[in-house]
């Protein structure tokens, strides 16, 4: 039995020092980003605040309750039992929302927010039962004293103009301005336009576009991109996304320096669990007397 006990709390041990080391250089990277105005913002990694709204002109809504939210996941387990007749819920479906939403601070700048692969604190979460796989409206108001049903619905969402920190990869570019795409764009219609294409461009008349003839298509579609680019009004629109080295993408309903306690007090518990588990093994590994 003692070898068991020594197996669990070494693994136990090692896996709970290494958390803690995770979270406190989380901490210490938290730490040293300073928050930001979105307005001042420069490119890269970047810790801002504001009030979540949505990118258009309605939220979204969660597919299980239907509520309004910025973003939403949801799982559905079924109550089953296993083969040693323990009971046990085991999960069948789970999805995520990927719609960007908007993040606007005090002084009325915005960004966009991209929520893929983000460590999502929710503002709000229902948990409800069920008869079927799929439940048919929202979770009760006031929820039943004991569990109905073999199905099982957790949601979380963010919800509409929530007080938000956001720290991951600022990025910026243009909604219009991308010559490579207008150009490939232009070509397109070109090719449906063959007509048009042999009466502009087959300068020796034999019906088609040879290879010299279609470099000058190419030219004249760059060239047009190009034209069209400059003489519009290109809007700078700023994302923050999933950063590019690896550096945590959180999402949450604090204030940065909460989230900065937040990592603080995960890094102490996890180092906690790490001592105690240390303790249990050099207790089993002590010779019987």
């Amino acid at each position: 039995m003692r070898p068991v006990i020594v197996a669990v709390a070494t693994a136990g041990a090692l896996l709970a020092l290494y958390n803690a080391l995770r979270r406190l250089r989380r901490d210490r990277l938290l730490a040293d980003t300073p928050p930001v105005r979105i307005r001042s913002a420069a490119q890269g990694y970047v810790k801002v605040s504001g009030r979540a709204l949505p990118a258009h002109a309605e939220p979204t809504r969660a597919p299980l309750s239907g509520f309004p939210c910025l973003w939403w996941s949801y799982e559905i387990a079924q109550h089953e039992e296993n083969e040693r007749g323990r009971s046990q819920w085991r999960t069948v479906e789970r999805a995520a929302s990927v719609e960007l939403f908007m993040l606007v601070d005090d002084d009325d700048a915005r960004c966009l927010v991209g929520p893929v692969s983000a460590e999502i604190t929710a503002t709000s979460r229902n948990v409800w039962y069920g008869e079927e796989s799929h439940p048919g409206g929202p979770p009760p108001a006031i929820p039943p004293p004991m569990r109905l049903g073999g199905w099982r619905y957790t949601e979380q969402r963010l919800d509409v103009g929530a007080r938000l920190s956001v720290i991951g990869e600022l990025r910026s570019h243009s909604e219009v301005g991308d010559v490579n795409r207008i150009t490939q764009e232009k070509l397109r219609l070109w090719k449906q336009d063959q007509q048009g294409l042999l009466a502009r461009f087959d300068t020796n008349h034999d019906g088609r576009i040879d290879a010299a003839e279609w470099e000058a298509v190419r030219t004249a579609a760059a060239q047009e991109a190009q034209a069209q680019v400059l003489s519009s009004q290109v809007a700078r629109v700023s994302v923050i996304c999933q950063p590019t080295n690896g550096e945590p993408f959180l999402i949450a309903p604090l204030s940065a320096a909460q989230l900065v306690r937040r990592e603080k007090i995960f890094a102490a518990l996890y180092l906690a669990l790490g001592i105690a588990c240390v303790v249990i093994t050099a207790w089993a590994l002590k010779p019987s007397s």
